[in-house]
């Protein structure tokens, strides 16, 4: 199809660069976007000749990191460009031809980090103008491939695997996290699979103790497990993880550390025993001692949470130390739990995410909440940004992920003027903002956390 001369272009369309080895890449066309952009990942610039060049690795199929494209290309420009996070960061610019159905012409891409979109690519105004007009309506107007010719196209990157069976057991697969782990593991050679948390059954007996799936599958082949389990399963979610580890499957988190972490007044009671500082939190059951709970904690503003909370949900600021006793009161009307704690107004709406894997802080970033809001989470529509730690805050981090037993953790770190205090430690943390903010691929690390632990050799 033409209007007037110029080619009617689909929202998505199928890419292929063949100076860079890419057989196809979906791309979202954007007319938005001034300059197109691919994924990319390891950037390293180099000197060839008189010329910077780029080395950079694509994976060019969206949930699957197992095939991996090793690029390199002449580099003709930096720019400073914000990103969909709103992060400003620097991106490397090059220049190479495109095929988008049976016409090829020259584009600029920069390198981004593109792993939290929907698209490994996008196709900017530079290269639509005089060559397309965009049909938002229409996709692949300029030809589709099918899964298997996609297949074939990557047939030589496919690997065989060789490695673990690892099961994931988590509740939604479509979750950015439980994807980036599923294509972590794949592509690192390990056979993953996804479990269903309220899919599984048990069978106790001391003599041939089972877990089935749903249809009556045993399920007795996994070398390990990483579980994702949210907060309203627990209590089933850590009873089938016990009965794995009865199987003597190795589990990332135990069902122990799980526990305790999800108790927040166990977990501020350990930390507490364990000298970790935090914020002064106070605990009661009776309205009689509403009054005096406030005084303890320095009285209003404070914050008032509930015991079992996440992503910051079911958390309250009280302003005034009225409004204070009155919420507290409300809840402990109706039998509800929860923890009362100084609020750190220095803190000035940031607080630090640190991820810690095996007794390593892996990766850290600072949340900063928007404008009017006290909780930094993501979630509640926190930025995040990169940020470097000191070392008390490592130490602390590391000591926080240790004291409950766990091998993954997100640990929350505020920055008082009494210095670094510990906010909460969360047993399944998201991989989203953190990756996307420092560029680490968290996932992997965590997969290979599990190759060490039971000695497995790639």
């Amino acid at each position: 199809m033409k209007y007037k001369d110029l080619d009617i272009i689909g929202s998505e369309e199928w890419c292929v660069f063949e100076d860079l080895e890419i057989p196809a890449i979906k791309a979202r066309v954007d007319s938005g976007a001034k300059t197109s952009s691919i994924q990319a990942n390891n950037i390293k610039v180099y000197t060839k000749g008189a010329h910077e060049w780029v080395k950079f690795e694509v994976n060019p199929l969206q949930d699957n990191r197992g095939i991996n494209i090793d690029c390199k290309a002449r580099l003709v420009d930096r720019r400073t460009v914000k990103s969909a996070s709103g992060i400003s960061e620097e991106r490397y610019v090059i220049r190479t031809p495109v095929r988008v159905g049976s016409l090829t012409f020259e584009i600029e891409l920069t390198l981004a980090n593109r792993d939290t979109m929907e698209y490994r690519m996008l196709l900017g105004r530079e290269a639509l103008n005089e060559r397309f007009v965009v049909n938002p309506a229409i996709s692949f107007n300029m030809g589709e491939f099918t899964a298997t010719e996609i297949n074939q196209r990557y047939s030589s990157h496919f690997k065989e695997k060789t490695g673990l069976k690892i099961a994931l057991l988590a509740s939604n697969p479509m979750l950015y996290s439980n994807k980036r782990i599923m294509e972590a593991g794949e592509a690192l050679g390990h056979d993953m699979v996804f479990l269903n948390v309220e899919h599984a059954y048990m069978k106790l007996d001391a003599n041939s103790p089972e877990i089935r799936y749903r249809g009556g599958n045993i399920l007795n082949e996994f070398d390990a497990i990483i579980p994702r389990i949210k907060p309203a399963v627990t209590f089933y979610g850590c009873a089938l993880i016990r009965q794995f580890d009865n199987l003597g499957v190795y589990c990332l988190n135990s069902a122990e550390a799980i526990t305790q972490s999800r108790d927040k007044l166990f977990a501020s009671q350990l930390f507490s025993k364990n000298d970790i500082h935090i914020p002064i939190t106070g605990f009661a059951k009776s309205p009689m001692d509403t009054k005096d709970l406030i005084r303890m904690v320095n009285g209003a503003p404070l914050i008032i949470k509930l015991l079992e909370s996440t992503q910051g949900k079911g958390v309250v600021l009280a302003e005034t130390n009225k409004a204070a006793e009155s919420v507290i009161n409300a809840f402990k009307s109706v039998q509800t739990n929860i923890l009362v704690q100084e609020f750190i107004k220095e803190a000035n709406g940031q607080d630090i995410r640190c991820f810690v894997v095996n007794g390593k802080v892996v990766a850290s970033i600072q949340r900063q909440a928007e404008k009017g809001e006290f909780r930094a989470n993501l979630h509640q529509g926190g930025k995040a940004s990169i940020i470097k730690i000191t070392s008390e805050e490592r130490k602390l981090a590391v000591k926080a992920a240790k004291v409950l037993n766990l091998a993954v953790a997100g640990v929350d770190i505020i920055r008082s003027n009494k210095g670094p205090l510990l906010l909460e430690v969360n047993s399944s943390p998201g991989l989203e903002g953190i990756e996307n903010a420092t560029g680490k691929d968290i996932a992997s690390i965590m997969i290979r956390a599990i190759e060490t632990k039971i000695k497995f050799n790639s």
